[in-house]
């Protein structure tokens, strides 16, 4: 039990650090490298990154944890990764002890009473039952770990790269050093009951307390076995393709979204293939250090893929090291690639505008688009100018949460594409740039009135004239549906016009979307709480509210009856970042038939089939009513592509895998695997 006059001292503490009493909590995570935690698993997915795993985890307000972890094939140097969304967690609990497991990136969520908390990932990297001897810059005491991992990000006196906060005792060490730190002898020992944690908020200058530099991993592994075991078991957090070892070397000390420990160079590039890679991990990270790569075996089909040069951050290394340099280059010295200067020319070359207006370049709205582009030697400038003013949103396609603009109310609009680097994901081949730009209404979902066009710039690296050429792609081009097999009550199906089933359609084709059951039945139905989720994103919409009204009729009208089924005419649209969508609604039983709702959208009222019939017998309603949820998934194939070769026989792609439909009918669950 704390005194009283430990009590004062611990506030004192608090204000010396700068932690204000009543700061506001900010959600954040902590992550363990290998460890995996026991947990109540109420959302599973394959075949996501491991960015959008933790984003759903995020998004998700009932999610505690998330568990991601990645198999290799051993037959082929790929991975398959499994996302778990956990609603309770044993991590919480100091008493719990975590399993080891290979490939698993275990991430918990955590609320942190701190202004510092970065936009990464996640904050901390945490080590269970371990600490680092001496080397300790600050201790005091709080009643949380949480409150502790505050203090750090809050620490004002010095830097504070690591934690250990031993729950027993509540005591909440900070130190300026990690496990990386040299110049001292830095060993992790084991301490039960105290965790340790590594502050990856830290800017990439931060990393070391003196120089930062990158050096071939020296660990008593012949390099080529280490290089191997990081491109097979390693978790890529992000790939480009660069021109040079250091141009590599560079993007992983400039890396802003997540710390840079490492990356992996695999030769000069070969056409469009990336052949850097960067990791947040290293050999200090993996809870068996070194020893990790000696039990590393070969996949066993060779496919002549390079293995490419690994190199590691190390602290404390000499200025040569560190300044980013082809090998054999003078200190201080960058490649080529690395040194071009900056333009940030605002002004307007009348020469490259468009001023000509044709049916491509106007949507049924009535909004026409002036798009002119403008190339600059670091970024493709697409400036956009309409007839009226335009609400919605500009990015590039495939990079819309990293590279993009909210357009409010305005007639006159810029993109910058960046050419280096994956935030616009700019393609280069050979002084050749492009991109793919969107210009989107709605803010989630992609419509036919929505325009793509694809702009390029080509540079003549001899005389420096530059070029461009632009072209409007046709309007959102295919939707490929794959509708569940014909299956017991409930059903859904997918109509054309002529009310036949589709597989494949254009993006705002009119379709029929039915909630079906069997004709014979006594009973009706009504569907409320409709969700459509992107597949491979964590991007959502609600096209039904809880009481059954739609929530954008333009978008998907409510529903209406047909018999015994419930049916809505839509035209077909897709998210923005995902090829998989999946419909998602709660369906209920009425005896007889089901009352709709009565919705008002844009000053007018209408029904829709949302809202059970009202009963003046209450015990007969709940005897006779049923409870289900039913979800049908469909695969958006990427528009504004003319040809579709890359999804042919691609299994990735194949979302009708695994679909189900489970419903409870008077307390009997019925799982069924279609």
């Amino acid at each position: 039990m704390i005194s009283p006059s430990l009590m004062l001292a611990l506030v004192a503490m608090m204000l010396v650090l700068g932690l204000p009493a009543q700061a506001t909590a900010r959600m954040a995570f902590e992550k363990l490298t290998d460890y995996d935690f026991a947990g109540t698993t109420y959302y599973s997915v394959k075949n996501l990154s491991l960015y959008e795993c933790q984003g759903w985890c995020r998004e998700e307000a009932d999610c505690q944890a998330a568990a991601f972890s990645f198999v290799v094939n051993p037959l082929s140097p790929s991975q398959e990764t499994h996302c778990q969304l956990q609603n309770d967690t044993s991590a919480a609990n100091p008493t719990a002890a975590p399993q080891r497991s290979a490939n698993m990136y275990y991430m918990v969520k955590l609320q942190l009473r701190s202004e510092n908390v970065c936009h990464r990932p996640w904050s901390f990297e945490r080590v269970p039952n371990k600490i680092i001897r001496g080397l300790d810059n600050a201790l005091i005491y709080t009643s949380t770990k949480e409150a502790c991992l505050s203090a750090c990000l809050n620490e004002k006196r010095f830097i504070c790269r690591s934690v250990e906060y031993d729950y027993n005792n509540m005591k909440c060490v900070l130190s300026d050093s990690d496990r990386r730190s040299s110049g001292q002898f830095v060993q992790l020992v084991d301490a039960q009951g105290t965790d340790y944690f590594e502050n990856l908020c830290l800017k990439p200058t931060q990393a070391c307390k003196n120089t930062r530099g990158f050096a071939n991993a020296r660990m008593g592994v012949s390099e080529e076995k280490v290089a191997q075991y990081v491109g097979l078991h390693y978790y890529t957090d992000k790939e480009l393709q660069v021109t040079s070892e250091s141009a590599c070397r560079l993007a992983c000390e400039i890396e802003s979204e997540f710390l840079c420990r490492s990356f992996l160079y695999l030769g000069q590039p070969q056409g469009a293939q990336y052949n850097c890679r960067l990791y947040h991990l290293d050999h200090k990270t993996l809870p068996d250090g070194p020893s990790t790569y000696l039990n590393h075996e070969r996949p066993l089909i060779d496919h002549g893929e390079p293995i490419g040069q690994y190199f590691e951050n190390q602290c404390e290394k000499s200025a040569a090291t560190s300044t980013g340099g082809s090998p054999g280059s003078p200190p201080g010295t960058l490649d080529k690639i690395d040194t071009l200067p900056v333009s940030l020319d605002t002004i307007e070359d009348p020469n490259l505008t468009n001023m000509t207006r044709n049916d491509v370049n106007c949507d049924k709205t009535g909004t026409c688009y002036d798009v002119s582009v403008h190339c600059k030697d670091t970024r493709i400038a697409v400036q956009v100018r309409t007839n009226k003013p335009f609400n919605g949103r500009i990015y590039a396609l495939g990079r819309s949460e990293t590279c993009n603009i909210d357009v409010i109310n305005s007639d006159a609009f810029r993109l910058d594409l960046t050419m280096a680097g994956q935030d616009c994901n700019t393609q280069s081949v050979t002084g050749v740039y492009s991109n793919t730009v969107v210009l989107q209404h709605h803010s989630v979902v992609m419509t036919k009135a929505d325009k793509i066009y694809k702009v390029k710039c080509t540079y003549d690296m001899s005389s420096k004239n530059i070029t461009f050429g632009m072209m409007p792609i046709r309007d959102p081009e295919m939707i490929h549906i794959n509708s569940s097999p014909e299956a017991p009550p409930p059903r859904i199906r997918i109509l054309d016009t002529r009310q036949r089933e589709v597989e494949t359609v254009r993006i705002g084709d009119r379709l029929n979307f039915r909630i079906e059951i069997p004709e014979d039945t006594p009973y009706g139905i009504f569907a409320r709480s409709c969700v459509a989720m992107a597949k491979d994103a964590r991007t959502s919409f609600k096209i039904i509210d809880d009481d059954g009204c739609p929530t954008d009729p333009t978008i998907f009208p409510g529903f209406t009856a047909d018999g015994n089924a419930l049916q809505s005419t839509y035209e077909a649209f897709r998210f923005t970042e995902s090829y998989g969508v999946i419909f998602q609604c709660n369906v209920k039983y009425c005896l007889g038939p089901c009352e709709p709702a009565v919705c008002e959208w844009n000053m007018e009222s209408f029904e829709s089939l949302g809202r059970r019939r009202r009963r003046s017998i209450e015990s007969n309603e709940t005897k006779s009513e049923d409870d289900m949820n039913i979800s049908q998934e469909i695969l958006v194939l990427d528009f504004g592509d003319e040809k579709r070769e890359f999804f042919k026989a691609d299994p990735s792609t194949d979302f009708a895998k695994g679909k189900f439909i489970d419903f409870s009918f008077n307390n009997l669950l019925l799982s069924l695997n279609l």
